[in-house]
């Protein structure tokens, strides 16, 4: 059914059925009504697709993340959902697993579908070559990775100061033998291990006395790394995780071993999470500002498409280290 069928079911022309479906008023009420009846009898369901491609305006952003099965991204998906509806815009949400090639199609298919704009969180690639997105025209706003010299808007937390932040924390309890994982395919990742080596530096830790792991940042992953440190002839007195799926799969693997915590081994994360304080002990982590973060994203995004030639802004949210038991049982 296309609108010329309504058209000559109504005994009008198609631009009478279009200003009808579209609002405007300039429509007699006798043929309103008509229009409107043919198109309830016949069910009839507009060609958005087609209505975007005449207007040249979209009303669909799309919003690329590594993983969203990530308490992190869910929030910000929420957050952007929200800010997006509110004005008119609706979200089509896209998984890359981290993968640059799931990446690019997104991007080439958010092209196609000449989507209004686009929020990102980039894979490492991306996130060191942000020049590979040149052919992309829709407004962009990158969140959680920064990306190197590039004239983008960006919503992030200083990375390197929270995780040494939360080093300091660890060792400020006496803990010696620390041990970390850190995803190996975002900047994120590379960030906090950086501040977490800042941390040992600053407190005169040499290495052999810790532990540096890069992995998938995948529960099954962490768990295994953690098991492995456990059964080892050293195992560490105090773990930190850098996202919220190494979290989950670490502290299983400290229960698995039927460890106390923290008298065996503390342990702190990245990423607040239902878990993480309804556990026992509750778990001390650093709190990403999520829901901000995706609010202040789409927020950004608005005002890119709305205005093109705007200054770029870089947003920097403050984090949280929220203290609980998980670390607490050797003040000096």
């Amino acid at each position: 059914m296309k609108i010329k069928d309504i058209a000559e079911a109504a005994g009008v022309s198609t631009a009478t059925v279009s200003r009808v479906l579209s609002g405007k008023t300039n429509v007699r009420q006798e043929v309103r009504k008509k229009v409107l009846e043919v198109v309830a009898k016949t069910n009839y369901k507009p060609d958005r697709a087609a209505q975007r491609l005449r207007s040249k305006k979209s009303t669909y952003i799309g919003l690329i993340v590594a993983d969203i099965q990530s308490p992190f991204f869910a929030s910000v998906a929420r957050a952007v959902e929200d800010v997006a509806q509110k004005n008119n815009y609706n979200v089509i949400l896209c998984n890359t697993d981290e993968s640059h090639e799931k990446e690019r199609m997104y991007l080439e298919m958010m092209q196609n579908e000449n989507a209004a704009g686009v929020i990102l969180a980039p894979t490492l690639r991306l996130s060191e070559n942000f020049e590979l997105t040149q052919n992309h025209t829709s407004p962009m706003v990158v969140i959680d990775r920064q990306v190197q010299s590039c004239p983008v808007d960006m919503v992030l937390i200083d990375n390197r100061q929270a995780a040494l932040d939360l080093t300091r924390h660890m060792l400020a309890h006496g803990y010696k033998r620390l041990a970390a994982l850190f995803g190996d395919s975002s900047a994120t990742g590379a960030q906090r291990k950086a501040g977490f080596e800042d941390g040992l530096r600053e407190a005169g830790i040499e290495e052999g006395n810790f532990i540096s792991k890069t992995l998938p940042a995948k529960d099954i992953a962490a768990h295994e790394a953690v098991t492995a440190m456990l059964e080892g002839p050293t195992p560490p007195d105090a773990i930190i995780t850098s996202n919220g799926l190494l979290g989950a799969g670490a502290f299983r693997a400290i229960r698995d071993k039927e460890l106390s915590v923290p008298e065996s081994v503390a342990f702190a994360s990245f990423d607040e999470s239902i878990w993480t304080s309804m556990t026992r002990p509750a778990i001390t982590v650093v709190e990403q500002p999520t829901y901000a973060i995706g609010q202040t994203a789409c927020e950004l995004l608005l005002k890119r498409i709305e205005d093109p030639k705007r200054p770029t802004r870089k947003v920097v949210l403050e984090s949280k280290l929220v203290i609980r038991q998980s670390c607490g049982g050797k003040l000096k």
